[in-house]
């Protein structure tokens, strides 16, 4: 008669229990470290992919702007003025520099619109935001209250400039920080500070300048 072996089974002690639990804990605690850290990472850099295209977007609607103005007489604060291109301090009540032109280009299919394709445009700072202003119609009368749009914000500073000599185009300390004359400048340039991506600067060459 043979008798069955005995099968002795071993189990985790307390103290084996504990040091397990201690580890899993600490790689739990370490893994939701890093995924917290990649998920603020992904978080801002969501946010500085917006800002960036928020500054794209600015840029073209500048250049798109700029490069279209015409030697076409322009209103400020809703008053006539003789200039085609008027950029100073306090223009449109800017707390910076502002800057005032009459473009061409709007787009008005086989002009069904009651409207011509000029545009009244205007740029100025307030309340840290670089602001666009426009309105349907070129000579709005005093009074009028323009469209605004937000095309920047976190702005610090919004200055502009123009070039009326063009052997003066390497330096920018020989632009003039205003300007108000019947003749368009051959140049124009924009020059902000964004709390952001810093101080940046453009220049634009006009084609119908000076």
């Amino acid at each position: 008669m043979t008798r069955s072996p005995n099968h002795h089974t071993r189990g985790f002690t307390l103290i084996e229990i504990l040091v397990a639990m201690a580890i899993f804990t600490l790689i739990g605690l370490a893994s939701t470290g890093v995924l917290t850290s990649v998920i603020n990472s992904d978080q801002l850099s969501s946010e500085r992919f917006a800002k960036l295209e928020e500054l794209q977007r600015a840029m073209l609607t500048m250049e798109r702007d700029i490069l279209q103005i015409v030697p076409r007489a322009v209103r400020v604060n809703g008053e006539f003025v003789s200039a085609v291109t008027t950029g100073g301090e306090d223009v449109f009540d800017s707390e910076a520099d502002g800057l005032g032109f009459v473009r061409v280009g709007r787009y008005n299919p086989q002009m069904l619109l009651p409207r011509s394709t000029l545009q009244a445009v205007g740029y100025r700072l307030q309340e840290n935001q670089l602001q666009r202003l426009y309105g349907n119609y070129v000579d709005n009368v005093i009074g009028y209250e323009p469209k605004i749009k937000i095309i920047l914000s976190d702005i610090e500073d919004f200055r502009v400039t123009f070039l009326t000599d063009v052997t003066q185009l390497e330096d920018p300390e020989k632009w003039q920080e205003t300007y108000s004359s019947a003749d368009l400048p051959i140049a124009i340039s924009i020059t902000f500070v964004s709390k952001t991506f810093g101080e940046i600067r453009r220049e634009f060459m006009l084609a119908n300048g000076v």
